[in-house]
């Protein structure tokens, strides 16, 4: 009777033990007596020698991010300067495409949509005006 419970693999009530495979990964042996490093060590536990460094990238790579240096260099600004300019260009063209975008057909929307330009003007000003005193002098 003993052997029939060991038999039973699976009890109607429960559902079956998920098969659990566990890959072992093979760490790195010392260089100097030639036995593995102990998981998770930095040192070799029979010499004492230490585990050499693993290539850890040692910057986060932007994409773009030499388009926009090589940018910078052309223009002859550093990056402060050149993302201050970039913002200034891009009020002059939110100013200029006021117009285009609204249509004025009353005083009040005109006085509005003037406004507006007014506030996109003062930005690209303020944003020209930190690109010069961000300016490395040359």
């Amino acid at each position: 009777m003993a052997e029939a419970v060991n038999q039973a693999r699976n009890e109607f009530w429960r559902p079956p033990a998920p098969q659990v495979v566990v890959t072992q990964e093979r760490s790195e042996s010392c260089t100097e007596c030639r036995t593995e490093f102990i998981v998770g060590s930095r040192y070799c536990h029979c010499c004492g020698a230490s585990r050499p460094a693993r290539s850890v990238p040692s910057a986060i790579e932007i994409p773009g991010i030499t388009e926009f240096n090589s940018l910078g260099k052309r223009l002859g600004l550093a990056t402060p300067a050149l993302i201050a300019f970039l913002f200034g260009a891009f009020c002059v063209v939110a100013a200029l495409s006021m117009g285009i975008l609204f249509t004025a057909r009353t005083t009040l929307d005109w006085q509005a949509i003037q406004l507006w330009r007014i506030e996109w003007l003062l930005g690209a000003i303020s944003g020209f005006v930190a690109g010069l005193l961000l300016k490395k002098p040359a």
